[in-house]
C-alpha cells in the first residue's frame, strides 16, 4: 500500500527530530496544562510535507493547525506528538499518531513511539501489528481480572471531582488503574493485550483514529459511553466520549460508566 510506506517513511523522519528534542527543549502553553514544544511543531511540519510531496491532493486535520472541519475524500488526521505533558517532563511515554481515511472510513493507522522504538499500525482488514508482529487484545471476561486506563481531560482542574469519580469506582472492582498521558498509546496497549480497557472524556479526533482501527483490527472495540461507534458520528466529535476494550469488557464498563452519566 503506497500510503502505508509514505506514512511509515514521514513518521519515521519525524520520530527522529521527537528523539533529537527529548529532554532538551522548553514549552510553551496553548491553556493551562496543555503545552506545546518545537518538536510538536517540527514534527507535524515533517509529516505533512513528506505526505503532500506524493500526494498533493490529500488534506489533513492536525492538533497544531487548529480544529475545524475539512472535506475531503482522502483525509490524514494527525497528532504529531501525543503526550507532550510526558515530553516535556522526560516521561518517554508520547508517540506520534497518524491515521489515514477515505470516504470517512480508516484505511490505515500507525501510532509510534519514537523513544522506545515501538510502532503500532494496521490496515483495514489486514489485522494489527507492532513492529512487524501480529498483535491481539487479551481475553480477560472479568473486570475483576481487568488492568485498566484512563485520563483526564485538559479541563481537569475543573472536573478532578467527576473525573475521579469513574476512576474510583472502577479501582474498587479492577485490579488496578494506570494514567500514563498519551490517549493513542492506551488505546494500543489495548490492542496489543497489555491494558484489558480504558475510557476517557474529551479527547480530540486525532487522539483516537488511528486507535480506532489499530484496536479493532486487534479484536477490541470502540464506541462512545453509550455504546454507539464512533464511526457513526462526526469526525469531530470522535474522541468527545471513548470506551476502548478487549470486547470481552466492554458491556461490563458501560454498565459503570452509564451510572453517573
Amino acid at each position: 500500500m503506497k500510503e502505508k510506506e509514505i506514512a511509515v517513511k514521514a513518521i519515521t523522519k519525524a520520530g527522529s527530530i521527537i528523539k533529537k528534542y527529548f529532554c532538551k527543549t522548553n514549552y510553551t502553553l496553548k491553556s493551562r496544562a496543555n503545552p506545546v514544544t518545537i518538536a510538536d511543531i517540527e514534527s507535524q511540519k515533517t509529516i505533512i510535507k513528506e505526505i503532500s510531496r506524493v500526494f498533493p491532493d490529500h488534506k489533513f486535520i492536525a492538533e497544531e493547525s487548529g480544529f475545524k472541519k475539512i472535506s475531503a475524500e482522502k483525509l490524514w488526521i494527525l497528532d504529531p506528538l501525543d503526550g507532550t505533558v510526558n515530553y516535556t517532563h522526560g516521561y518517554p511515554h508520547c508517540a506520534i499518531s497518524l491515521a489515514y481515511i477515505v470516504k470517512d472510513e480508516i484505511i490505515l493507522g500507525l501510532i509510534y513511539n519514537p523513544i522506545e522504538d515501538e510502532f503500532f499500525y494496521s490496515i483495514k482488514g489486514k489485522g494489527a501489528f507492532l513492529n512487524g508482529k501480529r498483535i491481539y487484545v487479551s481475553k480477560v471476561k472479568s473486570i475483576k481480572d481487568s488492568l485498566l486506563a484512563t485520563g483526564f481531560a485538559y479541563d481537569r482542574a475543573e472536573k478532578a471531582d467527576f473525573y475521579c469519580s469513574f476512576y474510583s469506582d472502577f479501582m474498587k472492582i479492577s485490579h488496578d488503574i494506570r494514567r500514563a498521558g498519551a490517549a493513542s498509546l492506551d488505546m494500543a496497549w489495548t490492542a496489543c493485550g497489555r491494558l484489558d480497557g480504558y475510557w476517557e472524556f474529551n479527547l480530540k479526533p486525532w487522539d483516537v483514529a488511528a486507535g480506532i482501527l489499530i484496536l479493532s483490527e486487534a479484536g477490541g472495540k470502540v464506541s462512545d459511553f453509550r455504546g454507539k461507534s464512533l464511526l457513526l458520528t462526526d469526525i469531530l466529535s470522535w474522541g468527545k466520549e471513548t470506551l476502548c476494550s478487549n470486547g470481552l469488557l466492554h458491556n461490563q464498563m458501560l454498565n459503570v460508566i452509564r451510572r453517573k452519566l
